[in-house]
């Protein structure tokens, strides 16, 4: 393929990049008062982004027609539904934030761009079918994402989170570079296709070791236990915009990329890396479920709920089989929608003087004096929770349905055992709005786009979300048939 073809493949990333450095220039120029302008024209951005990807969606691209670079990067079908995700979650962020950090007067013309560069990076993650891609694009996120993390400058706990991501970040992407290097070593390449015919039949014990360091780099990214002790501090100290942005795009970066390594790269070798997952997938459930239990801060419940979700996705990454992925992809899409809404209600959570409530006991009665704001959250946690008929028990149960399939019935009973445990602490935040007495401690009002983006939200994980059932398990069956071509 020649390079004006691999530069047409890779025209969303080229959209965000140009657009990144002229907002830049734009943000150097005018000051912080091009703050909104420049949050608009990301937005917009990040709309065009998203309707150059569906496409490819659409009609389940793939194959060698596809791949951009001499195979280092690959615009299939896959990469293109994680960025529809990571697209919506990344606009959702821009949306939320100005009326937030206005309240602290800390709205700089700095958000939206590194939120468009951490996108960019999250792009290149996703798309990435050689080490060095993967590499550039996960640094590319994290860099952004730590400067995101520690936005608000006179605020400790902002500080603190962006701290404490740095340095857990920066030794996570030391392990993952050193088991990248020991995969490079013993299969000779840094090609996913490469090392996947490189370590076909017996495995060294080397390359198992690359594998494991590969596989627990990436852990750290999607909080995946036993490398999730950041989760907790980091979503309290960020930012709440940022906070819904670290738990949603991200985390489907991130998945989607431990995806394609673990099946492309390693699909040979299911094996060996299976009861790794296996493990981080029932520890991360059972401990997302029991760290929830005592929190009484809403964003480290939030945190823990996300460790309690990649715990049920990566049981569709232990199956291995087309099924098994195009269930995490479900999975994923369903839970953005949740996430975002989610941290969209916890910013509407403010008291009379316009301050952001973090403290379950200061929701308790908002049934009877938020009832809308009440039963929008409610929804969230059913959903978060997996009962039906809301839309995220249809995430838990194609999990489900695939390990079955796949004849790993011992694993998908463990997790819906270990999901009943998790079902707790939503159902007790759902119990202190509708059945303790109100403290009438959440007064403020919000503005009408957090009112859109938490009625879209409430409307996707309704029983409504289901009219969407085909359309979303034929683009996913579509996306993830994508990893098993040349398997």
């Amino acid at each position: 393929m020649d390079f004006v073809a691999s530069l047409s493949l890779i025209a969303p990333e080229i959209l965000l990049s140009v657009s990144g450095l002229i907002l830049l220039l734009v943000a150097a120029w005018a000051g912080d008062k091009a703050s909104s302008a420049i949050s608009i024209a990301a937005t917009i951005v990040l709309g065009a982004c998203f309707f150059l990807v569906a496409p490819s969606v659409c009609a389940g691209v793939s194959g060698p027609s596809v791949s951009a670079f001499g195979g280092q990067f690959s615009a299939d079908a896959f990469a293109g539904f994680a960025k529809l995700l990571i697209f919506a979650a990344g606009g959702a962020a821009l949306v939320i934030a100005p009326s937030f950090f206005d309240r602290f007067g800390a709205m700089r013309a700095e958000y939206p761009i590194l939120i468009l560069f951490a996108v960019l990076g999250m792009g290149i993650m996703v798309s990435a079918t050689d080490l060095l891609t993967l590499y550039i694009g996960l640094e590319l996120n994290s860099l952004a994402a730590y400067v995101l993390a520690s936005f608000l400058r006179n605020d400790d706990r902002s500080a603190e989170a962006g701290l404490k991501y740095f340095v857990l970040g920066a030794l996570a992407s030391g392990i993952l570079l050193f088991g990248m290097s020991l995969v490079y070593g013993f299969a000779g390449t840094t090609s996913f296709e490469g090392i996947r015919t490189a370590l076909t039949g017996p495995m060294h014990m080397g390359a198992l070791l690359g594998v494991i360091f590969v596989l627990a780099g990436l852990a750290f990214k999607i909080s995946a236990v036993p490398f999730h002790m950041w989760t907790p501090d980091v979503y309290e100290g960020a930012p709440t915009p940022v906070t819904a942005f670290f738990a949603s795009a991200p985390k489907v970066a991130a998945l989607a990329l431990t995806t394609r390594i673990a099946l492309d790269a390693f699909g040979e070798q299911a094996d060996a890396w299976r009861q790794i997952v296996i493990f981080a997938a029932i520890a991360s459930i059972i401990v997302g479920a029991l760290g929830a239990i005592g929190q009484t801060n809403i964003k480290r419940l939030l945190a823990y709920s996300s460790i309690n979700n990649v715990g049920f996705i990566l049981i569709g990454l232990a199956v291995a089989t087309d099924s098994g992925a195009a269930a995490m992809l479900v999975y994923l899409a369903i839970y953005v929608a949740m996430t975002v809404g989610g941290f969209v209600a916890v910013l509407m959570l403010k008291d009379c003087n316009g301050d952001y409530v973090e403290n379950l006991q200061d929701i308790a009665g908002l049934s009877r004096t938020r009832p809308a704001l009440a039963a929008c959250l409610m929804m969230i946690m059913f959903s978060l929770a997996g009962i039906p008929p809301l839309f995220g028990f249809w995430g838990k149960f194609v999990v489900f349905q695939a390990a079955v399939q796949a004849d790993m019935v011992p694993l998908a009973a463990l997790g819906i055992a270990a999901s009943v445990i998790g079902a707790f602490y939503y159902i007790k935040v759902v119990k202190i709005m509708y059945f303790e007495e109100p403290v009438n401690v959440v007064q403020g009002r919000s503005d009408w786009a957090h009112w859109a983006l938490l009625g879209v939200a409430s409307l996707f994980i309704s029983p409504l979300g289901y009219l969407l059932t085909p359309l979303l398990d034929r683009l996913a069956q579509q996306a993830a048939a994508t990893l098993f071509l040349a398997i």
